[in-house]
């Protein structure tokens, strides 16, 4: 459409719009192009052209399906440039406020979306919203209301946008389309004609709730994974395509299933297909599914995580009470809250909140957490706790700031696994392998049930061709994952790269802690 606009506008320029031109640009239109019939109108508006172009732009919104010829659909009697730009404006634009008249017209012609039969879209308190079940609640409507303080003016005007792209999208659709020609027509509007993109990791790790927030999404077409999944969703509610939302380890990615059918949307990658098992991993063996009420919750979960890592603790928490409307007694929610009460010395909180906690595998892990337990046999205090936390971006600096105020932790509390598998993954992260394994070694020796632990001990033996010592740790790996009828392709990638380079297994490692390691025959 922005090629189309640059042609036109140098053609006028040069005094190339003769009506043989005019007509033979309309002609060559997408005729389901909303966008580029509305962008030739706004070229050339008091032309017979252009106001053609408006009529068959009107006539896809309104799901008209006579020929152009003979329509009789009236434009509406309000000034619709204001809704135009709204369709048509670049990224650096700001949207326009609309009037009732116009937010009234848009209303009309969406009235048939299939959101609007959910309870949800009639609802504009908080209240109200809360005592609704996931399947009757239209996420725009919620997440709006949650962050306008139900303001219904300023809901409305970004309701009034999701409705103009979700009516663009049916413009292209059958009557009847196929969830995946639903998909892909979604995929195509949102990545390629609207452009929205995942922003660079230096934005989205300091500005995360501005790239997950649904209005600030719209405004910049810039989104991490759920806001972007969020606007999909949006869309998705008011198309009637039914999806579901499954959340990996600090993601989020949507799902159509049918039967054995499954089309993975991932919303980092313009929506593509990716096979469900890059989702999985040595810690992670399976992904929890959730539903839209959830969503909202997430969105809290995004917010909380600025407020942390910016030790706004304080904010946080109150980031993830929100969030407990909408996800009461989930563990992960009462994990971090009860790690932000502890933050704010509110320990009586703090300790109902984690100490069932105490010995507790998350459903979707292998390892157990283990910072509860830590914590309560005072193997760590709070500023430990706080320091794993700690984020980085990508410069060094950073990486080894955080590396210095962990090895200060390790030293107090050397007992303190999770301080001692961050300070590892800093290692890592700057190419230190020796380093890293000696750090590893010593969680190993403290606990040699974590998988992630034993795995990157395999990886790093390998790399020093200490094969022995890598099946040793690839097959502790292997033990962890098949106690939780687990197994990963990366599990199955290093079990075999090992096959290749050092195929005799004869000897055995083994070692107990305390002693001195030694080699075994079998």
């Amino acid at each position: 459409m922005k090629v189309l606009c640059v042609s036109l506008l140098f053609l006028f320029i040069n005094g190339a719009s003769s009506e043989l031109f005019l007509q033979t640009r309309l002609s060559s239109l997408d005729p389901l192009s909303v966008g580029e019939h509305l962008a030739f109108y706004e070229l050339y508006p008091q032309t017979s052209e252009g106001k053609a172009a408006l009529k068959h732009a009107w006539r896809l919104l309104s799901r008209e399906t006579i020929a152009p010829e003979e329509i009789s659909l009236e434009l509406p009697k309000v000034d619709i440039h204001p809704m135009i730009f709204l369709l048509t404006r670049q990224t650096l634009q700001k949207p326009e406020k609309l009037s009732q008249e116009q937010l009234n017209v848009i209303e009309q012609l969406s009235e048939s979306l299939a959101n609007r039969s959910l309870k949800g879209h009639h609802v504009w308190s908080r209240e109200e919203l809360r005592a609704l079940p996931s399947q009757e609640i239209d996420l725009s409507r919620g997440l709006l209301i949650e962050q306008f303080d139900e303001n219904k003016e300023e809901i409305a005007q970004y309701e009034a946008t999701l409705d103009l792209m979700a009516l663009q999208i049916l413009a292209r659709l059958s009557r009847t389309p196929s969830p995946e020609d639903s998909i892909r027509e979604i995929n195509r509007f949102i990545f390629q004609e609207m452009e929205f993109r995942f922003p660079p990791h230096s934005l989205h790790a300091k500005e995360i709730d501005l790239y997950t927030f649904l209005p600030s999404v719209m405004d910049h077409r810039e989104g991490v994974c759920l806001g972007v999944s969020i606007l999909y969703l949006s869309l998705a509610q008011r198309l009637g395509l039914p999806l579901e939302i499954v959340t990996p380890p600090g993601h989020i990615y949507l799902r159509y299933r049918q039967g054995i059918k499954v089309v993975n949307i991932e919303t980092t990658s313009r929506g593509i297909h990716l096979p469900s098992e890059i989702y999985l991993g040595v810690d992670t063996r399976w992904v929890p599914q959730r539903n839209i009420r959830e969503v909202i919750a997430l969105n809290f979960f995004n917010q909380a995580s600025v407020c942390w890592s910016q030790k706004d603790y304080q904010q946080a928490v109150k980031c993830y009470e929100k969030a407990a409307f909408y996800m009461p007694k989930d563990p992960l929610l009462n994990f971090f809250l009860g790690l932000n009460y502890l933050f704010i010395d509110k320990k009586k909180e703090a300790h109902e909140l984690l100490s069932p906690l105490r010995g507790y595998t998350f459903e979707w892990n292998i390892s157990q957490e283990t910072i509860p337990d830590d914590y309560f046999q005072n193997q760590v205090d709070v500023e430990g706790i706080q320091a794993i936390f700690l984020p980085i971006d990508e410069k060094r600096d950073s990486i080894l700031q955080k590396q210095t105020i962990l090895q200060g932790v390790a030293q107090k509390y050397p007992l303190f696994r999770a301080g001692l598998l961050q300070l590892a993954v800093t290692w890592l992260q700057l190419g230190r392998y020796l380093e890293a394994e000696e750090i590893l070694e010593r969680y190993h020796q403290i606990d040699p049930n974590h998988s992630v632990v034993e795995y990157y001990l395999s990886i790093i033996s390998i790399q020093k061709l200490d094969y022995r010592k890598a099946w040793y740790h690839m097959k502790n790996t292997e033990k962890l994952l098949k106690a939780r009828d687990h197994c990963c392709k990366a599990l199955s990638d290093l079990k075999n790269q090992l096959l290749q380079s050092s195929p005799d297994e004869s000897l055995e490692w083994s070692d107990e802690m305390g002693k001195e390691v030694v080699w075994t025959n079998r």
